[in-house]
């Protein structure tokens, strides 16, 4: 792929993404071939500063796991109230690198 086109990809793309990973995706991007690139600019991508608002109002209810797609544990902080709060504080820091990382995970899955 385009270098350019590589650069262009990761600065519009890069909050949504583990910084200590940039490098190794820049990479990645420059191997992968045009068609992949595609699919890559259709991936709907979590942003992680609307998951930490989710999760300091709604966290108690479980509502940004189940966003993350993490429904068991977002059942169990619905029914506990987020285990009588301690999940949902620890959710607070901690939900923007789990969102990073999911994105991350599924530009690889991907390439």
């Amino acid at each position: 792929m385009e270098q350019q086109k590589v650069d262009m990809y990761l600065m519009t793309n890069q909050k949504y993404f583990p910084e200590e990973k940039i490098m190794y995706l820049k990479e990645k991007l420059l191997a992968a071939d045009e068609s992949k690139f595609s699919l890559i600019s259709t991936v709907e991508l979590k942003d992680p500063t609307t998951l930490l608002l989710v999760s300091i109002f709604l966290g108690e209810l479980g509502i940004d796991r189940f966003m993350l797609g993490d429904t068991g544990m977002g059942i169990l902080k619905l029914l506990t109230a987020g285990c009588c709060g301690i999940l949902a504080i620890i959710d607070w820091f901690q939900i923007q690198k789990k969102t990073r990382e999911l994105n991350f995970n599924k530009i690889m899955t991907i390439l």
